[in-house]
C-alpha cells in the first residue's frame, strides 16, 4: 500500500524520536533523566479539578459538545485578555473559537488559508507543528531564520519580495519555543504591517505568554493597534494552568480567520469535552496566583540551570520568560552528536537544536519543566563526566 505523498514527505516527529532514543537507554538499564520535552511536572490546580469532577457528573456534558465551544468559555477567554490588557477587546461569539489544544488549531489553520503551492512564512528554529501543518496543507514552508544576533527575531525585510506576495500565512512565537526569545510591541507593530502590505495572515503562538521572570511580563499580539485586522493569536491551557494532557487550547483575534478555522474544525472534529470547558473557565476566572507559584519554581531551575551551564564554560544569559533555556553546543559537536554524547555518556536527555530546523544547528535546548533535584543532578553528571567544555 503506498502512502500519500504528504505523508512520505513528512519526517519523523521530534519528540516521537527522543521517546525512542530514552526507551533504548531505558532498556539499557540506564537511569535517565529527559530535559527534552517541555510538559509541566506541577499538578493542575485543585480548584479547576474540583471543577472538572463536579461537571463530569452532569449528564448534559455527556452528549456532544458545540464545535467552536461553550459560549461560557469564550466568554471566559474574552474576560481573561481584557484582564490581562484593558487594550485587548474580543467578541466571544465570533472572535473566539476553542480548540482541542492550540496545537490542534495551529496544524489546521494551514488548510483555511494555503493553497497547493502557497508559501507559510515559518520562524526557524520554530515548533515543528508550524511548518507539517503547512505540508499537511499542500503548502511551502519558507524558513524565516531567527539569528542570535538579531534576538531571534525574523528579519522580515530580507523576505524577498517575491516570497512575502506569495506568502499567505505566518507564525510567530513570543516568548519563544525553542530559544525562549521574546518579542515587543514595536516589533509586532512591524510585523503587521508588513502583514498588510502583503495580505498575509499572522498566526501568532501565545503558548508561554504567562511564564515570565524577573517581572518581565509578555505583551499580547493583540494589544497592538492593528493587530485584529491582519491576524489571530493562540493560547491554551497547557502550560499556564499545568494542564498539557487536558487538551484545550483557543484562537482569538480577527473574526473573518476565526471563522474560517471554526468551519475546519466543524468538518473534522466535535469539539472539546464540555466538563474540560468548565473546569477551564475556573481556571480563567479564578485565582491567578497560581501562575505566580509555578513562575517562581520555574524561575529557580532557569537560574540552576543557566548557572549550572555556566560553570560548564558557557556564558547564558538569564531569559526572561518560557521554559527553555537554548545554549550553544560546544567546539567539535554539531547538535545531533552533543545529544548522544549527553545521553551516553551522563545518562541525560537534551534536545538537539536541529530538531527545530536548520537555524538550529549548532544549539540545543533543556527544558525547565523537570523536578528541581532530577535537574540538580543531572547537572550534577554532566560536570562530573565532562567537567568544562570549550564553546
Amino acid at each position: 500500500m503506498e502512502e500519500a505523498r504528504r505523508i512520505q514527505s513528512l519526517p519523523p516527529y521530534l519528540f516521537a524520536r527522543i521517546d525512542e532514543k530514552i526507551a533504548e537507554a531505558k532498556a539499557k538499564g540506564v537511569d535517565v533523566i529527559s530535559l527534552g520535552i517541555g510538559d509541566p511536572d506541577r499538578p493542575t490546580p485543585a480548584h479547576i479539578v474540583e471543577r472538572l469532577v463536579e461537571a463530569a457528573h452532569n449528564p448534559e456534558n455527556h452528549r456532544y459538545p458545540s464545535y467552536v465551544g461553550m459560549l461560557e468559555f469564550r466568554q471566559a477567554v474574552a474576560e481573561w485578555y481584557k484582564q490581562r490588557s484593558p487594550k485587548i477587546e474580543l467578541d466571544p461569539k465570533t472572535e473566539v473559537v476553542t480548540l482541542i489544544g492550540s496545537k490542534e488549531g495551529i496544524a489546521h489553520i494551514n488548510l483555511c488559508y494555503l493553497n497547493p503551492g502557497d508559501i507559510a512564512l515559518i520562524p526557524d528554529p520554530g515548533y515543528p507543528v508550524y511548518g507539517i501543518g503547512a505540508i499537511l496543507a499542500g503548502g511551502v514552508p519558507y524558513a524565516m531564520p531567527l539569528r542570535e544576533e538579531n534576538g531571534f527575531l525574523p528579519d522580515l525585510e530580507a523576505i524577498p519580495g517575491d516570497i512575502a506576495q506569495k506568502a499567505k500565512i505566518m507564525f510567530l512565537n513570543y516568548p519563544n519555543n525553542p530559544t525562549a526569545a521574546i518579542a515587543d510591541e514595536a516589533f509586532y507593530a512591524q510585523a503587521i504591517a508588513f502583514a498588510k502590505a502583503n495580505d498575509i495572515v499572522i498566526c501568532h503562538d501565545a503558548a508561554y505568554s504567562e511564564i515570565g521572570f524577573d517581572g518581565y511580563k509578555a505583551p499580547s499580539f493583540l494589544q497592538i493597534p492593528g493587530a485584529k485586522d491582519v491576524g489571530i493569536e493562540f493560547h491554551s491551557m497547557s502550560k499556564t494552568y499545568n494542564m498539557t494532557g487536558w487538551r484545550i487550547g483557543w484562537a482569538a483575534g480577527n473574526a473573518k480567520v476565526i471563522e474560517a478555522l471554526g468551519r475546519i474544525k466543524s468538518n473534522i472534529d466535535s469539539g472539546v469535552f464540555q466538563a474540560i470547558q468548565e473546569a477551564s473557565i475556573a481556571g480563567l476566572l479564578g485565582p491567578q496566583n497560581v501562575i505566580e507559584a509555578v513562575t517562581k519554581v520555574y524561575q529557580e531551575r532557569r537560574d540552576l540551570v543557566i548557572e549550572g551551564l555556566n560553570a560548564m564554560g558557557w556564558n547564558l544569559k538569564k531569559t526572561k520568560a518560557a521554559v527553555y533555556v537554548w545554549a550553544q553546543v560546544p567546539k567539535g559537536h554539531n547538535s545531533a552528536s552533543f545529544a548522544e554524547l549527553v545521553l551516553d555518556k551522563a545518562g541525560v536527555v537534551i534536545t538537539p537544536g536541529n530538531g527545530y530546523g536548520e537555524y538550529g544547528e549548532g544549539y540545543f535546548r533543556v527544558t525547565l519543566t523537570i523536578d528541581t533535584q532530577r535537574l540538580k543532578e543531572a547537572l550534577v553528571r554532566m560536570k562530573q563526566v565532562f567537567g568544562k567544555f570549550e564553546l
